[in-house]
């Protein structure tokens, strides 16, 4: 069972911020791993994204996403975790999550 999203990033990477932004405030579980401290993550990053350390690059479950946006990352949780939902603690006035379609 998925417990939370497996986030990995690098320093001064202006994609990463800006996602791992929404995802804080989403208050989804999160786990962040910097690719930079941690080989094996750069390894793991390298393996999913054609021999490159592209991120940020998001694992939701196996499900593994290389710089999603936002939707495609909310999508996923609905698809692949969606107990993630029911575990998410929003920032206060700050309800990203879309109605199921």
């Amino acid at each position: 069972m998925t417990t939370a999203i497996e986030f990995y990033w690098r320093p001064g990477c202006p994609f990463c911020l800006a996602l791992r932004r929404r995802v804080r405030r989403s208050g989804l579980p999160v786990r962040e791993i910097d690719i930079w401290a941690d080989p094996e993550a750069a390894a793991r990053v390298r393996s999913v994204a054609d021999g490159n350390e592209t991120v940020p690059t998001v694992f939701v479950g196996t499900h593994a996403m290389v710089n999603p946006s936002f939707r495609q990352l909310e999508s996923a949780v609905r698809e692949h975790a969606p107990a993630l939902l029911d575990a998410a603690r929003p920032v206060r006035g700050f309800w990203p999550f879309r109605k199921a379609r």
